[in-house]
């Protein structure tokens, strides 16, 4: 894609801001909402970007509309509700959503895009927002063939990994399978250094004996700083989120009529904890002080 697209943005949050930066350094015009929840956008007003009032005033601007939004009422109320973007939408123009979302309400979010005349694709991120600012997000796309091959350079300039998962939903369907898979590894091993701290073992022995062994990987490798250091900066993922993800997976579960006897346990760990706001790997440290 070498031509400059005009792009819309909803949610300049933790990896919204990150999408922004790399959309306007590809050359992009980009506009975006104003929002209470944007991170701070000075950087990228300097960088020629536009703020506008309303989810309806950024689609008018815009080819292609991203939502990057925290889950499905928020796609939906983003979309659909009083001066959202549906009512700006431009014929022909595509809807992205980056959120992590309900398969049922993407697939539902999706016709509805397709009847006011626009397309639409769900490209589910994975990694942190650190990746996010240097533009090497990983995406899950669900989309047709054709608007997959269109719209891949514009989500190069801002991930480095990018998978075509299927149809509309299986981005956001496999999304949610890879973070039962990350949430589960990390309380299964924050509730073992828990437990290692309760016995008495150094946090350094746990984590040379773990690291040469089964336990090593990405998610070791974003709780280590925390063991090690009480650094919680290498997963920077609220409990909140974990808990409403493990919501939707068991949602999508219940659709599927998908057995889900671990994934059950997993989300009661998270949803006990009783400060959302924490970050995952300071779960450990609760656990810890648990009797």
């Amino acid at each position: 894609m070498t031509q400059s697209l005009r792009i819309g943005l909803v949610g300049v949050g933790l990896m919204g801001h990150g999408i922004a930066r790399n959309i306007l350094k590809a050359g992009h015009r980009l506009d975006f909402m104003d929002h209470p929840g944007n991170q701070p956008v000075d950087d990228l007003l300097a960088a020629g970007a536009t703020s506008r009032a309303s989810g309806r005033e950024v689609a008018e601007a815009a080819e292609v509309v991203l939502l990057c939004v925290t889950g499905s009422p928020q796609v939906e109320a983003a979309l659909f509700g009083p001066d959202g973007v549906v009512e700006g939408l431009v014929l022909k123009s595509a809807v992205i959503d980056c959120s992590t979302a309900l398969p049922s309400s993407t697939e539902r979010v999706a016709e509805r895009i397709a009847a006011a005349g626009g397309r639409f694709m769900d490209a589910a991120m994975t990694r942190t927002p650190k990746e996010a600012e240097a533009g090497r997000l990983n995406l899950i796309v669900g989309a047709s063939p054709e608007l997959f091959a269109e719209l891949r350079p514009l989500l190069a300039c801002f991930a480095e990994n990018i998978t075509h998962a299927g149809d509309v939903g299986a981005g956001h369907t496999l999304k949610l399978l890879h973070n039962f898979v990350s949430l589960g590894f990390s309380a299964v091993l924050a509730e073992a250094a828990a437990a290692s701290r309760q016995a008495g073992i150094d946090d350094t022995a746990f984590l040379e004996v773990v690291g040469k062994g089964g336990g090593s990987g990405v998610v070791f490798d974003r709780l280590r700083p925390f063991i090690a250091s009480d650094d919680p900066s290498g997963f920077n993922f609220s409990v909140a989120n974990a808990t409403k993800d493990l919501g939707y997976y068991r949602a999508m579960t219940d659709e599927l009529g998908a057995r889900r006897l671990v994934a059950e346990a997993v989300e009661a760990l998270y949803a006990g904890i009783d400060d959302q706001d924490l970050t995952v790997p300071e779960i450990i440290r609760v656990l810890a002080e648990k009797k």
